[in-house]
């Protein structure tokens, strides 16, 4: 099996002067950056004194398993021959103490040609071959819904 490697860099921008002197004394603000690509803007949770406006972890995790269910579904719906023509999650992951306890990926599938029950049945395969799915050890959902165009 192939080995593929990712690259990138989290900058700690917090530091208001005193750097990590105090609890308090810092900002949880950081870069995430990649040769070629833009930036995003990292904090924590604001429950952990991180700003709101940023993208946070959690949120960039239940991002990366909502993306490739994604990116696996389409690819599978290519192969069966299902017209996707619009594809939305809605998805929800839910922490308890300090891990994730679940996900939940609600995917609003749109298709112009192609069984939509078949359609439906992809999502599974497409999670039995999500790579971040297959990392993460706690269960990840889907409850798809399959509209025709």
């Amino acid at each position: 099996m192939a080995s593929h490697q990712y690259q990138l860099t989290v900058e700690w921008t917090g530091n208001s002067g005193s750097g990590t002197s105090g609890y308090r004394e810092y900002e949880r603000a950081h870069t995430i950056s990649a040769a070629g690509k833009p930036s995003i803007p990292g904090s924590s949770d604001p429950a952990f004194r991180g700003d709101a406006a940023r993208w946070n972890p959690e949120e960039l995790l239940v991002a990366s398993a909502a993306a490739c269910h994604k990116l696996w579904y389409l690819h599978l719906c290519a192969d069966a021959g299902i017209v996707v023509t619009a594809y939305e999650d809605h998805a929800q992951g839910t922490m308890k103490d300090d891990r994730f306890e679940s996900i939940v990926l609600r995917p609003r599938v749109t298709i112009s040609a192609g069984s939509a029950d078949t359609a439906a049945q992809l999502h599974h395969a497409a999670h039995e071959n999500c790579y971040i799915a297959n990392s993460v050890n706690f269960p990840i959902r889907c409850e798809p819904v399959i509209l025709t165009a």
